[in-house]
């Protein structure tokens, strides 16, 4: 059942940034599942995510976990994972599609709340990058989740149903980004190392050139933080969180999922991300385009 509000109003997204908090979230929303997990990962070694899991299967709910087929590095990492996700009593299921990579990092308990996370489910994320998570129980992000998986499960197209909140990668990735970017009023920041794309590239000069703010923060490193999520704030008042990079091969060729979130609250956190890291001293300055426009 998706959890109400005192108010009976479906609970506002939450946007979750601290590396302090992110396991605990995602170790909560397993922790209060009754009936059914749908868990879509990429890489996953943290013992705690697994004890978590093993416990809800214990109490009866059936966890399904969908994850890749292929990956850099070695091929024994994946059967590790594999092995390791039945040991918790998951029922696990690779994605074969012979083109599409698979790079998507969900979840979803019962009817809700469900998590969008821009990293993997690793002590490395969990402790050492700069990443973020969406916590949301928006009945139609939950339902477009669950449809998700069922289909890239069977090796079955996109449901044409998918909520638009949802920035699904190779389908509609790239005309979803084009669209938010060019609805943009004002400013646009971005946390992305692997921006890459000539179009998007040229669309962000573009907008440059007719008076928004663009700001591109794509080192390696913020601060203390290895930059790994890809983060875009559109005129602080919407706000895109999710493991899709500006990127050919993401946009392109890969199964993502990002996440739309335009709650004010959630909003404002990411605004404060981008605050804090403006704040680092050691952070690295963010690319704005000159005359010549951003540089690759």
């Amino acid at each position: 059942m998706t959890v109400r509000s005192t108010s009976g109003r479906t609970p506002p997204d939450r946007v979750i940034t601290s590396v302090a908090d992110r396991r605990n979230t995602i170790l909560e929303v397993i922790r209060n599942a009754r009936r059914a997990i749908a868990l879509s990962l990429f890489r996953c070694n943290d013992p705690q995510i697994f004890s978590e899991l093993g416990q809800a299967a214990a109490r009866g709910v059936q966890v399904d976990a969908l994850i890749t087929s292929r990956a850099k590095g070695d091929k024994s990492e994946l059967k590790e994972l594999w092995t390791a996700l039945e040991r918790t009593g998951a029922s696990v299921h690779a994605y074969t599609d012979p083109v599409v990579k698979y790079h998507a990092k969900y979840l979803v308990a019962d009817d809700g709340p469900a998590v969008v996370a821009s990293f993997n489910f690793t002590r490395k994320c969990f402790e050492r990058t700069c990443d973020a998570l969406v916590l949301t129980h928006d009945p139609e992000v939950v339902e477009g989740l669950r449809a998700l998986m069922a289909a890239d499960r069977d090796r079955r197209p996109l449901p044409a149903t998918v909520s638009p909140r949802l920035i699904i990668g190779p389908e509609r990735a790239r005309q979803q980004f084009t669209a938010l970017i060019e609805q943009a009023h004002s400013s646009l920041r971005l946390i992305d190392p692997k921006l890459s794309d000539p179009d998007l590239v040229t669309l962000l000069n573009a907008r440059h050139g007719v008076g928004l703010t663009v700001e591109v923060f794509g080192s390696k490193r913020l601060g203390n933080l290895k930059s790994h999520g890809k983060i875009l704030l559109i005129d602080d008042r919407v706000a895109v969180v999710g493991g899709l990079a500006l990127a050919a091969i993401s946009l392109d060729f890969r199964r993502e999922v990002a996440i739309v979130v335009e709650d004010p609250v959630a909003v404002a956190e990411v605004k404060e991300l981008f605050q804090t890291i403006d704040a680092m001293p050691t952070a690295g300055r963010p690319r704005t385009p000159d005359a010549r426009g951003l540089t690759l």
